[in-house]
C-alpha cells in the first residue's frame, strides 16, 4: 500500500512538472487565490468548427477525438491556435483526455476556465457537466461525481457564438467578414486557461480582501465551500517574507477577519509594495486541509470634488488606451512575459497606467500590473450589445458583477467602467440598467470610483469621461476649456425618437432627462490623441488614424506635445487624461508601438511629453 503511493505521487509530480515545462501559458493563472495541487489543461486539444449547430444531433458532446488539432488556450482565429479560420465561428467544439491525479483520492476536483467565449457547455465522458453564459469572466464546475482518482476522462467544451445579436458583449470583434475601421479578428471558445484543482470539502472558495488606509487595517471576508464543525481559519500576513501579524478564527461563511497593520507601506505607481498572505483552513484535529497563498496592497482610490485621490493625495493620472490585441493570439497573449512588457512599454513612454478599453483583461494581466506599479480602469466588451435589450441587460449585469467581483482585490484597478461610448441610448431600458450596474457594482465594490459610460451617455458616475479627437491643439483646448469650466455638454437624445445604433425605439412616452456636467466630480478626458505618422505607417490599404496623418516623426512629436500640454494646462478643470493608443491593432495605426511591440518613435522624448508637469 504504501509503495503504491509512493508512486502515484511520483506520478502526479511527473505530470505537474511535464505541464510547467511544455505546456503554453504554463503559469499559475489565479495568482491572488493560489493552490499547489492543480494541472493545467492548456496544450493538444482536438476540435470541430460546428457552422450548423448540428453537434447535439451528431452527439458530438461523447466524442473521443476529432479531426481538427488545436492549441489552446488560443482561439481559433489566432495564428497560434494552429487553426487561423478568421471567418465567423457559430459554434466550435473541443476534446482533450485528461488523468486525476491518483493523490487527489478524497478532494474535491475543480475544473477551472479562465474565459470562454461566449456560451459554453461542459461535459465529462458524455455527461453533461454545466453551462455558462458570459465571455470574458472566470467559471469553475466541481466534477467530482464525475470523475475518480487516478483515473483518465474525455473532456468535450462546446463554445457558441453570436456576436451579431446584440444580446453578447463584443467589445472590439468586427462585426462583419473581416477587420474594418477600429473592429478587430474576433474570438470564440476558449481563450484563457483551463485548469484542473483539488481542494478539501471544507476549504476556501473565495475571499474579498479590503485594505483600510484610514483605519490602517485589512479585512478579509471569507467565503466557504463547506464548513464542519470544528474548522479554523488562520491568517498570516508577511512583508518580504516575515510575518507581520496573524489572526485564527472560526470558519463560518461571509466570516470578516479584520487585521491591523500599523504603519504600512502603501501601495502606489512610485512604490507598488505589496504584501503576501496565506489562508490555512484546518479541520478539528488542527490539520490543515487548505492552504491558498494571496497578496494585496494597502492602497486607497476615491473622489472628493472634481479631483482623484490616491492614498489620500490629489493624483493625476496619465493614462494610455490598451485594447490587449495581439497579432499571433488576438485576445490571448502568447505569454505571461508579453503581459508585463506591455505594461513595461507604457511605462517607459511615461504613462503611469491604463485603460484597458473594450476587454475583460485576464488575471495574469492584473497581477503585473499590481507588481510594476501600474493603475488600471477595468472595462467590460460592452460594444455589440444593445443595451436597450432586456435580455442584453440581464446577459450584461450577470457578467458584469462576476468580473468585478473576480478581479476587486487587485490594488492596480482603481476605476470601474461598464459602458463605452452609449450616444443615442433609447430613455427606458438604457438609465434603468445604468442605474442598476451603477448600484451592484458600487455593492460588490464600494471602494473604487465608477465611470458610467466613458465618453458616452452618463446617467450616474463618480466621473465625468469625454472623447474628442480634435487634432488642433488650441481648438481641442477650448472644446475642454468651454465644456469642463462652464458644464456645457452637447444634448442627447430626450424623447428616444432617433439615434443612430439601429435599434428601434417607438416608446417614446419614456421621457428621460439625460444630465449634463455640472462640475462637482471630475472631469476625464479618458480618449484623444490617435495620431498617425506616415513617415513611421506608410499609406497602404485601410489604415487609418484619428485626423490628417502627420508627415514626419517631428510633426508627430510637435502635435502630440500641443495637445498634451492643452490638457495639461487645463487641469483646474481636467483631471487626468487616456491617449490613444499603445500600440497599432491592425488595421488602426495610431499606436506610440508597432502592433507586434516594436519601438517606433523615440521612447525618451515620448516619455518627455507625458511626463510634462501639469500646470497648477
Amino acid at each position: 500500500m504504501k509503495r503504491s503511493l509512493i508512486l502515484a505521487m511520483l506520478c502526479a509530480l511527473c505530470m505537474f512538472a511535464t505541464a510547467s515545462a511544455d505546456t503554453p501559458r504554463a503559469e499559475y493563472p489565479r495568482p491572488q487565490f493560489e493552490r499547489e495541487q492543480w494541472v493545467n489543461l492548456n496544450g493538444d486539444w482536438t476540435c470541430e468548427l460546428d457552422h450548423a449547430m448540428s453537434g447535439w444531433d451528431r452527439k458530438l458532446f461523447g466524442s473521443a477525438g476529432f479531426d481538427t488539432r488545436i492549441t489552446v488556450p488560443f482561439a481559433p482565429e489566432s495564428p497560434l491556435s494552429g487553426v487561423g479560420h478568421k471567418d465567423f465561428i457559430r459554434c466550435i467544439w473541443y476534446q482533450r483526455s485528461f488523468d486525476v491525479p491518483a493523490a487527489w483520492s478524497g478532494k474535491r476536483v475543480m475544473l477551472n476556465f479562465g474565459a470562454v467565449y461566449y456560451e459554453s457547455e461542459v461535459y465529462v465522458d458524455g455527461r453533461f457537466v454545466g453551462r455558462h453564459f458570459g465571455g470574458s469572466d472566470s467559471f469553475s464546475y466541481d466534477i467530482t461525481p464525475f470523475v475518480e482518482a487516478g483515473g483518465r476522462h474525455s473532456l468535450v467544451v462546446c463554445a457558441s457564438s453570436d456576436v451579431r445579436s446584440g444580446l453578447q458583449g463584443a467589445g472590439k470583434q468586427s462585426l462583419r467578414e473581416y477587420s474594418y475601421g477600429c473592429m478587430y479578428t474576433r474570438t470564440t471558445g476558449i481563450w484563457q486557461t483551463v485548469w484542473l484543482e483539488a481542494v478539501d470539502e471544507c476549504s476556501l472558495a473565495g475571499v474579498h480582501t479590503q485594505p483600510d488606509v484610514d483605519q490602517a487595517q485589512v479585512s478579509f471576508t471569507l467565503s466557504m465551500r463547506r464548513v464542519e464543525p470544528g474548522c479554523s481559519v488562520d491568517i498570516s500576513v508577511w512583508d518580504a517574507g516575515r510575518r507581520v501579524a496573524r489572526k485564527s478564527v472560526r470558519a463560518a461563511q461571509g466570516a470578516v477577519v479584520t487585521i491591523p497593520l500599523k504603519n504600512a507601506r502603501l501601495w502606489s505607481p512610485e512604490d507598488p509594495h505589496l504584501y503576501d498572505v496565506t489562508f490555512e483552513v484546518r479541520n478539528a484535529d488542527g490539520q490543515t486541509v487548505d492552504r491558498v497563498k494571496s497578496y494585496f496592497g494597502m492602497r486607497k482610490i476615491h473622489v472628493e470634488g472634481n479631483r482623484i485621490y490616491l492614498n489620500n493625495e490629489p493624483y493625476y493620472m496619465r493614462l494610455v488606451l490598451d485594447q490587449g490585441f495581439y497579432p499571433d493570439g488576438v485576445w490571448t497573449a502568447p505569454s505571461d512575459e508579453a503581459l508585463r512588457r506591455d505594461i513595461e512599454l507604457s511605462k517607459a513612454a511615461g504613462f503611469n497606467g491604463a485603460r484597458l478599453h473594450q476587454k475583460v483583461f485576464e488575471e495574469r494581466f492584473h497581477y503585473w500590473a499590481d507588481r510594476l506599479g501600474y493603475l488600471t480602469w477595468g472595462e467590460y466588451s460592452s460594444w455589440g450589445m444593445n443595451t436597450s435589450d432586456e435580455l442584453a441587460a440581464r446577459n450584461f449585469l450577470t457578467e458584469w458583477c462576476s468580473i468585478v467581483e473576480r478581479d476587486r482585490n487587485h490594488p492596480s484597478i482603481v476605476v470601474w467602467t461598464p459602458v463605452n461610448e452609449e450616444w443615442w441610448p433609447d430613455t427606458r431600458n438604457y438609465p434603468r440598467l445604468m442605474e442598476d450596474i451603477y448600484a451592484l457594482t458600487r455593492r460588490i465594490d464600494p471602494s473604487r470610483p465608477v465611470n458610467g459610460a466613458s465618453g458616452g451617455t452618463h446617467i450616474v458616475s463618480d466621473i465625468w469621461t469625454v472623447h474628442n479627437y480634435e487634432q488642433n491643439a488650441e481648438k481641442l483646448a477650448r472644446i475642454f476649456y468651454d465644456e469642463g469650466r462652464f458644464f456645457k455638454t452637447p444634448c442627447t437624445v430626450q424623447d428616444g425618437s432617433h439615434g443612430s445604433t439601429g435599434f428601434n425605439n417607438t416608446e417614446s412616452r419614456y421621457r428621460y432627462d439625460f444630465p449634463e456636467y455640472d462640475g462637482t466630480i471630475p472631469y476625464f478626458v479618458d480618449e484623444f490623441g490617435g495620431i498617425r505618422c506616415l513617415e513611421v505607417n506608410p499609406p497602404q490599404g485601410d489604415a487609418w488614424g484619428y485626423g490628417d496623418a502627420a508627415r514626419t516623426r517631428e510633426e508627430f512629436y510637435d502635435r502630440l506635445r500641443s495637445q498634451v500640454r492643452a490638457l495639461l494646462d487645463l487641469s483646474d478643470h481636467i483631471w487626468g487624461f487616456c491617449y490613444t493608443q499603445l500600440t497599432d491593432v491592425e488595421q488602426e495605426q495610431n499606436g506610440i508601438y508597432y502592433y507586434d511591440r516594436r519601438q517606433k518613435y523615440d521612447t525618451g522624448r515620448l516619455h518627455e511629453i507625458f511626463s510634462m508637469p501639469v500646470e497648477r
